[in-house]
């Protein structure tokens, strides 16, 4: 086996996989030989947003952007719109992936969306649109991928939480019960899958770069009344974090790969933290 590429042969499916953590998470693969197939909102989806919902939607022309970028690593790759709140979405992601690679040995959970709400008067839409998506649509891709993954004794499942499943903030209610199912679902799976050869586990990332992040930064803005900019507002959390820097997406998408490798196996059921030393 070549060191350098230590997933060859094998294939994974990340959702979320087009943006952000998820995107460097498929690139950081790739590049150690994995056939990755990304899925993540499509813009035709985008009616079915709230307008509470931070969620970034993708044209088909930025989703094959992503593959290509993928490909270009000398791996498979494919590109899916995806809604995992809709189970029949998943469903069929999930059979094209795997009638087109065969297998799925890797799962990275990295969808997921936030919105604010103070709990007094809480809009039970929005509750419930927090946890179909962070909480739900980790079962729903985790309850078809682990049969295989247990017959084939070989798994590995990374599931993105948030530092907001252990600690709380107000007018984050849904968001922080979501992350913390998330937890609790990541050690459910472990011991689940432990006796088979699967691993699962969940990182926790801080406040990251990312496209996603600048859309909260403007929920953010908005529900506490300020008139930061987005970049003012970033430096102004900076200066609260203990290492002085937000986290780079790429730092968070090595530690997926580490878990990844069978030389990690040994790490499973835990929940990760990397956000600089900060708590939220």
């Amino acid at each position: 086996m070549d060191a350098r590429k230590p997933f060859a042969g094998k294939a994974a499916w990340i959702t979320g996989g087009a943006t952000g953590m998820g995107r460097e998470s498929a690139l950081a693969l790739a590049g150690m030989g994995c056939d990755v197939a990304i899925a993540s909102l499509p813009v035709s989806e985008k009616g079915t947003l709230r307008p509470e919902q931070n969620a970034v939607t993708l044209t088909d022309a930025e989703l094959e952007a992503t593959r290509a970028e993928i490909a270009a690593l000398g791996v498979r790759a494919l590109a899916f719109g995806l809604n995992v709140t809709k189970d029949d979405q998943v469903e069929a992601t999930f059979r094209a992936v795997e009638k087109a690679f065969g297998r799925i040995d890797i799962l990275i959970n990295a969808a997921g969306n936030s919105a604010r709400a103070l709990m007094a008067g809480h809009p039970d839409a929005v509750w419930h649109n927090i946890l179909d998506v962070n909480l739900n649509g980790q079962y729903r891709t985790i309850r078809r991928v682990l049969p295989g993954m247990i017959e084939r004794r070989w798994g590995r499942i990374v599931n993105f939480a948030s530092t907001a499943a252990n600690v709380g903030a107000a007018g984050y209610a849904a968001y922080c019960a979501a992350k913390a199912g998330i937890l609790g679902l990541t050690r459910c799976v472990a011991l689940e899958g432990a006796p088979h050869g699967v691993s699962c586990n969940a990182i926790n990332p801080g406040f990251v770069y990312s496209p996603q992040g600048a859309i909260a930064a403007r929920m953010q803005i908005a529900f506490d009344g300020t008139n930061l900019s987005i970049e003012e507002y970033r430096e102004t959390v900076r200066r609260q974090i203990p290492q002085q820097r937000w986290i780079p997406a790429g730092e968070v998408a090595a530690l997926v790969a580490h878990l990844c490798r069978d030389e990690a196996f040994g790490i499973t059921g835990q929940d990760i933290t990397v956000a600089g030393g900060a708590l939220w």
